[in-house]
């Protein structure tokens, strides 16, 4: 397993004959095994530091590193779940699942191993011969999911992957994830604009602030969940009516709004 650093990281783009700085000086140390979530205003650099760690794009100055190695390129070691599926609308879900696999040249035997493993956690049993179309987003979302980790990867980049769900479908796939880090713990970087979003699920929160993207501050959650036995909690909401959520859920909130200052007066 491994972590992911970000050290002295910048990207400035070139648009319309101008530079414009999206990152500046973003450190962050993200854990082996550790859920670390990203919010901030929109524009912020939240995606793009996503895509630096799963070697989509690349810094301008200083660099990401996944283990002891500078990303310069995608890698085995790191998988991406995007907001919106991606699915391959020619597949059934079995098949979905299984390209990752092939493409890394598992055995037969093992692919087969590994994809039935990962129907019966994502609850996709019974569908594996169903295509995209003929499921709903959340199953959608499963399959990604699922896709993502059968390829057993280090680290889980994840960007706003319940954003196009409808309100409930995002809660039972936020309860599922949950279930399923807790299990199946993985390096997880996860992009959301949705603060209850990620005080339910990381153990540090990172809040950006407006471009330039800079590091506002690091909140640490998961010594709170631990001292409260969120765990013991098997529905968000009820997780979401206690004390220390609502505070944390309110400290998040008033750091992203101070970020809006001019705008809303």
């Amino acid at each position: 397993m491994a972590g992911i650093v970000f050290e002295g990281v910048q990207r400035v783009f070139h648009q319309n004959g101008r530079d414009f700085v999206a990152l500046q000086d973003i450190n962050l140390q993200v854990q082996d095994r550790e859920f670390v979530a990203i919010v901030g205003p929109s524009g912020c650099g939240k995606t793009t530091c996503m895509r630096m760690a799963a070697g989509l794009e690349h810094p301008t100055g200083g660099q990401v590193s996944v283990g002891s190695e500078v990303v310069r390129r995608p890698g085995p070691d790191r998988a991406v779940v995007f907001q919106q599926f991606a699915l391959f609308p020619w597949k059934t879900v079995w098949d979905n699942i299984e390209f990752g696999l092939k493409s890394i040249a598992v055995p037969p035997a093992e692919r087969k191993r590994r994809i039935e493993q990962y129907i019966e956690l994502m609850g996709l049993g019974g569908y594996e011969h169903a295509y995209p179309h003929q499921l709903s987003g959340g199953m959608q979302q499963r399959v990604a999911i699922a896709r993502a980790y059968v390829l057993d990867p280090q680290v889980l980049l994840m960007d706003e992957p319940f954003g196009a769900l409808d309100a409930q479908t995002r809660v039972v796939m936020q309860e599922e994830l949950v279930r399923l880090a807790r299990k199946n713990p993985r390096t997880v970087l996860f992009i959301t604009h949705a603060v209850e979003e990620a005080v339910y699920l990381a153990d540090r929160i990172v809040v950006m602030s407006r471009r330039p993207g800079t590091i506002r501050e690091v909140i640490d959650v998961k010594t709170i969940r631990e001292r409260e036995d969120w765990d013991q909690h098997k529905r968000i909401e009820d997780v979401m009516d206690l004390p220390s959520f609502v505070h944390l859920r309110t400290h998040v909130w008033k750091l992203l709004r101070d970020q809006l200052g001019d705008d809303v007066h």
